[in-house]
């Protein structure tokens, strides 16, 4: 009797153990007067299928990895969001693809930067921490490393989408056009609007085990230039999990939260300075971040299954479900 009611004790003690997830799609200038109804409905539609996919992997015992891995797949698989099929052009004509995903168990991590053909750069990534003896591999050795571990490669054409070619043509005309009054590449670029510089998917999660885990992946800067690398394969930058703390998936303009190791800057405050993870994301974001022209946003789960999602910027599209909260799905910032 005693034997069967320990059994019965612990069966209820881990179903009440907390799971989590979160999720973007890229925060910046989504401004909801440009959304008819069918887009604003598709977009949410595309975050609440992510969302609960990922979900659905915690809520079967499933490891957090492998809940992030699933509902970035579904992002990456959409033309909507700045990653895989919807990733933006370079300057060149051609998409150039990263990734990073990060296991709070251990601090064990994988980063892709700047490949061409991978359908879904956070899977290189996972690759990348699971079966080789490095954190990150760029270009050319990143995909040759993919072929070797089997790989499938899609032509780079199939990143192609016409609304992102669309884009590019506007920014290199106002590079251009910059650039004869400056002479300077840097003058232009950074005279470019800010929502050429941002586009993010990601996603972080607490498993039944009570693991944390969090995962990238992007397709850069429309109109980039010189093999340039963002914050989302930097692991402390843009992705950083450590059970101790929490788990963090960054988006918006990377060179500020490289310079200001944005993630492992949240973990570290809930770490060290006892701070929740809303108090510590809200510091960084508005308080480090903004002052100093840095935009964008992070998502953010802990130990204990709480999720804070704050930006900067006019919206961002992200979602979350945990084991006491229903399906959140948000664009705008009132939402």
């Amino acid at each position: 009797m005693l034997g069967l009611c320990m059994a019965l004790a612990s069966n209820v003690f881990a179903q009440t153990k907390p799971i989590a997830i979160a999720i973007h799609g890229g925060a910046g200038t989504i401004d909801k007067s440009l959304f008819s109804e069918e887009q604003e409905a598709a977009y949410r539609a595309k975050l609440t299928e992510a969302v609960e996919a990922g979900f659905k992997v915690l809520e079967a015992g499933g490891e957090s990895l492998d809940a992030i891995t699933r509902a970035i797949n579904i992002l990456e698989n959409s033309p909507f969001f700045n990653a895989g099929k919807g990733a933006v052009y370079t300057y060149d004509g051609a998409h150039e693809l990263d990734a990073s995903i990060m296991d709070g168990r251990d601090r064990q991590a994988g980063a892709i930067a700047g490949v061409k053909h991978i359908k879904n750069p956070i899977d290189l990534a996972r690759v990348v921490m699971t079966d080789s003896v490095h954190v990150l591999l760029s270009g050319e050795g990143a995909e040759q490393f993919a072929k070797q571990q089997g790989f499938k490669f899609v032509d780079n054409h199939y990143f192609d989408t016409p609304h992102r070619f669309e884009a590019l043509k506007k920014a290199k005309q106002k590079l251009d056009a910059k650039k004869v009054d400056s002479k300077s590449y840097k003058a232009a670029h950074n005279a470019l609007p800010v929502q050429y510089k941002m586009g993010t998917v990601g996603a972080v999660a607490l498993d039944k085990q009570g693991n944390l885990a969090a995962g990238t992946s992007t397709g850069g800067m429309t109109a980039k230039r010189f093999g340039r690398i963002g914050d989302s394969p930097v692991i402390g930058a843009g992705t950083f999990a450590d059970n101790r703390s929490c788990a963090v998936s960054a988006t918006g303009h990377g060179e500020y939260f490289i310079r200001y190791s944005v993630a492992s800057d949240i973990c570290a405050r809930v770490a060290y300075q006892k701070l929740s993870i809303a108090q510590a994301g809200d510091e960084v974001i508005h308080n480090v971040l903004a002052p100093v022209g840095g935009t964008g946003g992070v998502i953010i789960v802990d130990r204990q299954g709480n999720i804070s999602m704050p930006f900067n910027t006019k919206g961002m599209y992200r979602a979350s479900k945990s084991s006491s909260q229903k399906t959140y799905v948000g664009i705008f910032k009132n939402d």
